[in-house]
């Protein structure tokens, strides 16, 4: 089913009405279905007021103790699952500010203890060099939004603070490409290359680096981060899907290993970040 964002709001909404009715139907006062469920009161309370979103595993302890017939079941868990899905359009940070975006994802990085970034194509703006980021920042192709791309490049730059709270740990797991796909000039990729290979070097940080000719039981699909336990957010050309399905996550993390385990990581990827920004100083010359 594709994903639109004008109906997640509502998704969310008959989740929690649906719910709420079902409890009725079955004659059920809020704590005794708590009970049942092995949840708080207030947890029942603000899923069916809407103003906290079950995961789906919480949806099937639910529909579970009101012993819901299979059909009606299999109808709400796909709404629930849908109601955990978000869309966001690059368009849609652009008519704010992409700045915006950046200040957004600050806050989750803030809140977040272990980040994991699964980079197939792109290293991530937290590892960004100035030069690098304006170029990736700036609109590519027609259809690109417009957008101020000194500012969002300031804020990229700002968040990179980030990476020197050592309660923080990130782990970056680039493929080959990502790492030497030319999006910029060539001093501009062996600046960025070099900055990673420093980068690595930091106590609270891990770079991996797959590398081109390792046998991977698996595709690299498209950007994924992780925030710790809670949180996957997946970059599309056209914006960002967040999912919070414990499932979804649990998948992602099992992708994260999968891919990790072929990787060249400590000395050996910064090593490798060397020698591609030699590489890229010599094309230069």
């Amino acid at each position: 089913m594709p994903i639109e964002p004008d109906t997640q709001a509502r998704d969310r909404k008959d989740l929690a009405e649906a719910l709420r009715g079902l409890r009725h139907a079955a004659h059920l006062s809020g704590e005794r279905l708590a009970l049942r469920c092995n949840m708080s009161q207030t947890k029942i309370s603000r899923i069916e007021t809407g103003r906290a979103l079950p995961t789906v595993i919480d949806v099937e302890r639910i529909l579970k103790a009101l012993a819901v017939p299979d059909a009606v079941a299999d109808e709400l868990l796909a709404l629930a699952r849908r109601a955990n899905v978000d869309y966001a359009s690059w368009r849609t940070y652009a008519r704010v500010g992409l700045y915006h975006k950046q200040a957004e994802l600050s806050a989750l990085e803030s809140s977040s203890r272990v980040m994991r970034h699964f980079l197939p194509a792109i290293p991530t703006g937290l590892l960004h060099v100035r030069e690098y980021a304006t170029e990736t920042l700036a609109p590519t192709v027609d259809g690109d939004p417009v957008r101020n791309v000194e500012k969002a490049v300031q804020a990229r730059m700002d968040r990179q603070v980030i990476l020197d709270d050592t309660s923080r740990t990130f782990r970056f797991l680039m493929t080959e490409q990502a790492v030497k796909w030319q999006r910029a000039g060539t001093g501009a990729m062996a600046a960025q290359c070099a900055h990673m290979a420093e980068t690595n070097r930091k106590p609270n940080i891990e770079i991996g680096i797959v590398p081109q000719g390792a046998r991977v039981p698996g595709t690299p699909m498209n950007i994924f981060v992780v925030y710790d336990d809670r949180l996957v957010t997946i970059e599309l050309f056209s914006g960002e899907v967040a999912l919070r399905d414990p499932r979804d996550i649990s998948q992602h993390l099992s992708l994260f290993d999968l891919f990790w385990a072929h990787a060249l990581t400590g000395d050996d990827a910064s090593s490798f970040l060397e020698e591609a920004a030699d590489g890229f100083m010599r094309q230069r010359n």
